[in-house]
């Protein structure tokens, strides 16, 4: 049976695919890549954290079904952490629902709330199931092209003034993934009164709210803002701050409605994370803030040497402010040529890979994703092969 469904049609073939498959090719060819790709923590979990689900599993009763909303324990964990982080007291039993993860989150609240012929805002660029969770749920895209010295306020104004209908939720994303842009609160402030003046739902994406390196640039929470609950959702995850990507705990926090509308699409889904992974998911968020330190210090480290080295190899690549990323132009030298076409030649010739921009919508073209996720013996050895790739190609350029 041969058969195109229309969902399914609507998404675009998948970039990081192509990607994977060439570091497969290569691999089976007997290279080692330095893989900067994908963003998957390499860190370990921390032992404690370990420990407790080791704990907990040896109780047959902990094999049982769960809970698709989560444990109560666990969402008690979540508030008692959002009072202690943000200064933000949380009802756990109307305020909080567990996820598989934010993207899972994300992607059932898209179901929950939308209606045929909806309209959603989205940054462009931004990690993929912002925009893809609305349009599996047939859902109409418009794109917010953002870049760092683009006003955000005047975008969102343009781009409501001209929806038609009018949008019914705008999608936020800071620190951003893949940009690892940063704002304050002020700027929350500002969206949350545009947003009450719209009547649009606010869906912030806080993945990376524990992954900063300087003071100055610690992470804001949208439900700091006085009123934001009456129109927002927050979904925050433990897969960085806790280097816990595999064990799949995420959450959505935020306006009751919304939280409800979450709940009742996943109690038909999903019974929840495995019983022991959620007590150990407790243990984590109530975990001393020098475990959330050590992880982010790594990350800080990878950073500095990865500018460091890139920039020695004749690579600029800006220092982020925060989550384990660095955005980086293609070096001049590659002159008009796209993300796509400049990662694959780089992980042919360099043996390194990294994320091409095009993959985070077509605004990020121009761009790559460079993951803090290989250690710093690796990130050297990157830079040789970087500074080879591009004395090589410059000679071959001045040769034609």
């Amino acid at each position: 049976m041969e058969e195109e469904f229309q969902r399914i049609a609507r998404l675009p073939p998948y970039v990081f695919e192509r990607v994977n498959q060439l570091k497969a090719q290569s691999r089976a060819a007997g290279n080692d890549i330095i893989d900067f790709g994908m963003g998957n923590p390499d860190l370990p979990t921390p032992p404690h954290i370990v420990e407790k689900l080791v704990e907990t599993v040896r109780n047959p009763r902990t094999h049982r079904y769960s809970a698709s909303k989560g444990i109560v324990g666990l969402r008690r964990a979540q508030a008692r952490y959002y009072e202690r982080r943000f200064g933000v007291k949380l009802n756990p039993d109307t305020e909080v629902i567990a996820t598989l993860g934010s993207k899972e989150g994300f992607a059932n609240m898209a179901q929950a709330i939308t209606n045929p012929g909806d309209v959603f805002l989205v940054p462009n660029p931004t990690y993929p199931i912002h925009p893809f969770g609305f349009i599996i749920s047939g859902a109409t895209i418009r794109h917010l092209p953002l870049s760092d010295d683009t006003d955000f306020m005047e975008v969102l104004d343009k781009a409501v003034a001209h929806s038609h209908p009018k949008p019914k939720a705008l999608v936020l994303n800071f620190p951003a993934n893949p940009t690892a842009q940063i704002v304050d609160l002020s700027f929350y402030k500002e969206v949350v009164r545009y947003a009450k003046k719209h009547d649009i739902i606010l869906l912030s994406d806080l993945a990376y709210a524990e992954i900063y390196f300087d003071e100055n640039a610690r992470p804001p929470s949208i439900l700091q803002v006085e009123g934001a609950r009456d129109v927002a959702v927050e979904f925050t995850s433990l897969s960085k701050t806790f280097s816990m990507p595999g064990w799949r705990v995420g959450f959505a926090v935020g306006n009751e409605n919304l939280i409800r509308a979450l709940t009742r699409i996943k109690s038909y889904l999903d019974y929840g994370a495995f019983t022991p992974i959620q007590v150990a998911a407790v243990t984590a968020l109530d975990s001393p803030d020098s475990v959330i330190q050590e992880i982010r210090d790594t990350y800080k480290e990878r950073r500095d040497t990865v500018v460091d080295v890139f920039a020695r190899a004749g690579w600029h690549v800006p220092a982020p402010a925060a989550t384990m990323f660095a955005w980086a132009k293609i070096p001049p030298i590659f002159g008009d040529m796209k993300s796509l076409e400049f990662s694959t030649l780089l992980l042919q010739e360099a043996h390194v890979a990294v994320s091409p921009g095009i993959g985070f919508g077509e605004y990020g073209d121009g761009h790559v994703r460079i993951a803090l996720v290989e250690n710093e013996q690796r990130v050297r050895q990157a830079g040789r092969n970087l500074k080879r790739f591009i004395e090589d190609y410059s000679r071959e350029k001045k040769s034609a």
